[in-house]
């Protein structure tokens, strides 16, 4: 309401979805999975994620059928204390990136690696912790354009 901290609780925790204002635009609200914290150093390099040196852990488990992405690699990534699942676009171009998060900001991704908006791009970039909204819980509204929305994700608990 105030756009201001005034208690340090319910810190961010690498793994969490948060929902932050778009450092290039803060009018706008993004929502992306936390990724890397201040000082880590961050490296996305051949679809695979590095946190401070350390390899994340990715499962591949299938072939994704749901709407949209037909085709896509599901993988289960071990982020934090978060298993969560990501999609690999195999005949897109994946966007390779190496940096250090600076102090006061994070680094986010999207779960649709291949087809993410993120961190990684310059008009996302680093988010200072001035941006951070809140942790989201629950989908409230899914479009897939052209079509409508998709109705049945609404409320749906976010992992």
């Amino acid at each position: 309401v105030i756009n201001t901290k005034v208690v340090a609780v319910n810190e961010p925790h690498r793994g969490d979805v948060i929902v932050f204002r778009l450092p290039s635009d803060p009018s706008t609200n993004y929502i992306k999975r936390l990724v890397g914290l201040p000082g880590d150093h961050i490296v996305v390099r051949d679809r695979q994620l590095y946190v401070k040196g350390e390899r994340v852990p990715v499962r591949l488990d299938g072939v994704y059928q749901g709407h949209g992405h037909t085709g896509a690699r599901i993988g289960h990534e071990n982020l934090g204390q978060v298993e969560h699942e990501v999609l690999y676009l195999l005949d897109r171009y994946t966007r390779d990136y190496e940096q250090t998060v600076p102090d006061g900001h994070y680094f986010f991704m999207g779960d649709n690696r291949d087809n993410s908006r993120d961190s990684r791009f310059p008009e996302v970039g680093f988010v200072p912790e001035r941006n951070l909204v809140g942790k989201a819980v629950r989908i409230w509204l899914n479009w897939d354009w052209p079509d409508a929305p998709l109705w049945s994700r609404i409320g749906d608990p976010i992992h």
